[in-house]
């Protein structure tokens, strides 16, 4: 499939991360408003700069129409794609306005094309492991989610100094004016709505903390750089997502069944390890004990935080087990390699080659319009409920839309696998 970027900035760099893994998927050229970007990345990846936006919607050569833009600007670039013919696949979050994503997904359907939107980290190894583990029963009934992203204290970390690969600035300002809601909370959302069903109660709270984020923007910009929110589901499940830029980084998800948990450290690192703890008196009562908790080699030996699992592949694990960018210097790969082990890896085109298979098989998409639609929906109730609060019901729905594809259910017994250990069994009877 040929698809052709709109938009240059600093998370094209990171696209551009894992482009050799997909050579299914060619890019026949890129295009920026600001022309001095689309020239850096057209020079750095040797790839064609287009004059201007209405000469990609002619090229009958291009599939689909990569939206990167900034958020304010998804909307009209995204209808004029599909009003072209193209199929759309946008960052988030889709729309900053419900009635016009609905409208996108309405012109899609009348021009007979299909519209996607990030993220994609649903197919990652680490999210699957943790579906696989609740899809064999591993925890009993999953009750409970709760959901960290907290991503370090803007003010403090120095992102004025940051620059992708090709040179473009981390985008600072945007940060602070769309919010970290608006920018994050979709990676945890279309996680626990894929696992638990459509969310049919909301409670949500958020707030502006920081006075000074940054040198050259007012003392506070009326955005907020926290929000938390409780979702009841409709299988009688609960999740809790906290986002913010104050706290130190955390990016936890857990699970939480009648039976034990799941557990994974984040949901930016695609390999990131999952532990299963299966719940027993033993494991419950070693958290009274202050020295257990504190010391996760002593805790572990009584089960608190349960055993790593073997991750569930898929047909892309590979894109980011090693260096994929383009002209990487020997500097730039062991950075890459630090990165990767340590800090996150993602794959974006993941959702792109998804994209791209069901179109070509086609097979309906997995990431349903009414699926994008209630993500959209929860993600802008979140960043807009303010600090008096709210409480109140979706207008959007889906039907469950079921395993992840692109894999296979392992069939393991996580029950027989996840006995309680020695330590467990001795002390605690």
């Amino acid at each position: 499939m040929k698809i052709a970027f709109v938009g240059c900035g600093f998370v094209f760099d990171i696209y551009m991360r894992t482009i050799g893994a997909h050579p299914e998927l060619k890019v026949a050229g890129v295009f920026d408003i600001n022309p001095d970007r689309m020239d850096r990345v057209s020079r750095h990846y040797g790839f064609r700069a287009y004059a201007n936006y209405e000469e990609i919607l002619r090229d009958t050569e291009v599939t689909a129409i990569i939206n990167l833009t900034n958020i304010g600007a998804h909307y009209e670039v995204s209808k004029r794609a599909i009003e072209a013919g193209k199929h759309v696949y946008s960052e988030k979050p889709l729309t900053t306005d419900a009635a016009q994503s609905r409208k996108l997904f309405e012109l899609a359907a009348v021009n007979g094309v299909r519209l996607y939107c990030a993220p994609c980290n649903i197919y990652s190894d680490s999210v699957r492991t943790l579906f696989d583990v609740v899809e064999q029963g591993g925890i009993g009934k999953p009750m409970l989610v709760y959901a960290e992203l907290d991503d370090n204290p803007i003010h403090l970390m120095e992102f004025e100094t940051v620059r992708s690969p090709s040179g473009a600035p981390w985008p600072l300002d945007e940060e602070i004016y769309e919010g970290c809601t608006f920018e994050h909370v979709g990676y945890h959302l279309v996680w626990i709505c894929g696992l638990l069903g459509p969310a049919v109660s909301v409670i949500a709270f958020s707030s502006e903390l920081i006075e000074h984020k940054t040198l050259g923007l007012p003392a506070r910009v009326g955005t907020p750089d926290y929000s938390v929110a409780c979702l009841h589901f409709a299988n009688g499940a609960t999740a809790r997502i906290t986002c913010s830029v104050v706290a130190p980084r955390d990016h936890r998800m857990r699970v939480i069944g009648t039976e034990g948990e799941v557990i994974s450290d984040s949901y930016r690192q695609y390999q990131s390890p999952v532990h299963l703890e299966r719940y027993s008196k033993g494991s419950l009562t070693a958290r009274k004990f202050q020295t257990l908790r504190n010391n996760p080699f002593l805790g572990r030996l009584f089960g608190i935080g349960g055993k790593k699992l073997r991750l569930v592949r898929h047909w892309k694990s590979a894109a980011v087990e090693s260096d994929q960018q383009v002209r990487s210097s020997m500097r730039q790969r062991l950075i890459e390699w630090l990165r990767r082990r340590e800090v996150y890896a993602q794959d974006k085109f993941l959702g792109i080659a998804e994209m791209a298979r069901e179109i070509k098989s086609g097979a309906p998409a997995y990431l349903t319009p009414d699926f994008i639609l209630h993500v959209n929906e929860l993600t802008l109730l979140i960043q807009r409920a303010g600090t008096e609060g709210i409480a109140l019901r979706p207008t959007t729905s889906f039907a469950p839309i079921g395993p992840i594809p692109g894999g296979k259910s392992t069939g393991r017994n996580y029950i027989g696998e996840n006995r309680p250990r020695m330590f467990e069994r001795l002390l605690f009877r």
